[in-house]
């Protein structure tokens, strides 16, 4: 690959870092009263047959063709591996979101089968290495720069598949709906998330050690861009600063490879002979893979993609409750307040606080407390929220079968790995 810094002839005009670190702040929290809401799903690919078995490129081609012709709501894309991905439109209400997204995923469903394919829900592909699908020049790019931290980046690209959801920033006034509280809130809440959920404690057909190997992959990556920003001060300024320091991951090309730069932060690329373009920047922030991304709404990006043709429900039904609602929204901050001072300095998703969620999930005691306060607050709160009877039934059993027993679904994955009779 080249390191050559000259990139594709759109938009060939600089940005300086005053720039930068201006358009940044304006758009990465838009404030106001949350209204809107939504979910990113990503499932694996297989036989229909044999979940164990990938769909080959061929197959996997025909099965996209056929789906891009679906009228789905959401749209359809493809991540690197060739793990498909559902993206909600913003809904006005949690069950606006949950119908929407559950007919798109009936129709996909159905033309799957069709083609005698299947989906599923592991934060981590359970049998197979990682296999890039896609072969087009950002992938090539990522591959050769995420290679120089190791494998990790290749599984995370290929193998990794989750929850994304997707609340409003908040006000901008404090306060439980307020921006600078949802995004401390965020980050906090996340470790719980990530233990409640975890979903992935296979890779290669082996146990790994983690509950939830995909957080494993992303906390061993490059901190420059997995990281979460400094908590403690301005969100905006804090998110900024990470913006700019973080390395360069590649420059675009209109022909032939893309760069991959060594080491150049996107502070220095603006400081450079030849300095980004406003387009460089939009990219580059595509590139930025922390626990929780603001878009000018906040996208947790912490939440393993869970079992079954509906699992995806609860943790989307939990997350909106414990932010949309305020009176959960305060409960929440509560209770993992302490767990704050636990995670030390250290930012998510390299602090001890997360490391103990993925590796044990709820097996870990105070994250086993924190979780059953969260969920007991959030199934007060959604009947405020409209739920329906169907997804409240769903996060109560979903509570009873994991929560309250300290349990994930990662266990389950582990107890019929191991020939162990699955609880009640």
């Amino acid at each position: 690959m080249s390191d050559s810094l000259s990139g594709c002839t759109e938009q060939r005009s600089g940005v300086t870092e005053a720039e930068v670190e201006a358009l940044v702040r304006g758009i990465c929290f838009k404030t106001g009263p949350p209204r809107t809401l939504g979910v990113e799903l990503e499932w694996h690919v297989h036989e229909l047959r044999d979940p164990r078995l990938p769909a080959t490129p061929a197959r996997l081609e025909a099965a996209y063709a056929a789906l891009r012709n679906l009228p789905l709501a959401s749209p359809l894309t493809i991540e690197p591996g060739g793990q498909l991905e559902l993206s909600s439109a913003p809904a006005a209400s949690l069950m606006e979101c949950v119908g929407s997204v559950s007919a798109d995923l009936i129709a996909v469903r159905a033309t799957l089968r069709e083609l005698d394919l299947g989906i599923s829900g592991f934060g981590h592909e359970p049998w197979n290495p990682p296999t890039r699908y896609l072969q087009e020049p950002r992938y090539e790019a990522m591959e050769v720069y995420l290679d120089r931290f190791g494998p990790e980046g290749r599984a995370m690209m290929c193998s990794s598949a989750s929850v994304q959801v997707c609340i409003d920033a908040g006000y901008e006034e404090p306060g439980p709906l307020g921006h600078t509280r949802r995004w401390w809130l965020s980050h906090q809440l996340g470790a719980v998330l990530v233990g409640a959920f975890a979903h992935s404690p296979l890779a290669l057909g082996k146990v790994t050690g983690w509950r939830s190997t995909r957080q494993s992959l992303w906390a061993a990556m490059d901190p420059g861009r997995t990281l979460a920003p400094a908590l403690d001060g301005d969100p905006r300024g804090a998110w900024a600063r990470l913006v700019l320091d973080a390395p360069v991951m590649c420059v675009r090309a209109d022909e032939g490879p893309w760069g991959v730069p060594g080491g150049m932060t996107f502070r220095e690329w603006t400081r450079s002979d030849t300095p980004p373009s406003r387009a460089d920047l939009d990219y580059h922030l595509t590139t930025l893979f922390p626990p929780v991304r603001p878009r000018g709404h906040l996208e947790l990006r912490m939440i393993d993609a869970q079992p079954g043709e509906d699992g995806w429900i609860v943790p989307l039904a939990v997350t909106a409750a414990l932010f949309e609602d305020p009176d959960a929204a305060e409960i929440a901050y509560r209770t993992v307040k302490p767990l704050a001072e636990r995670a030390g300095s250290l930012l998510p998703p390299r602090n001890a606080l997360w490391d103990a969620a993925a590796r044990t999930g709820l097996a870990d005691p105070e994250l086993r407390e924190a979780a059953a306060v969260c969920f007991a607050a959030a199934a007060e709160a959604l009947p405020r929220l409209g739920a329906s009877a169907e997804v409240r039934e769903a996060v109560a059993a979903y509570t009873d079968r994991y929560v309250a027993r300290g349990r994930c679904p990662a266990d389950d994955v582990l107890d019929l790995f191991h020939g162990k009779d699955l609880p009640a």
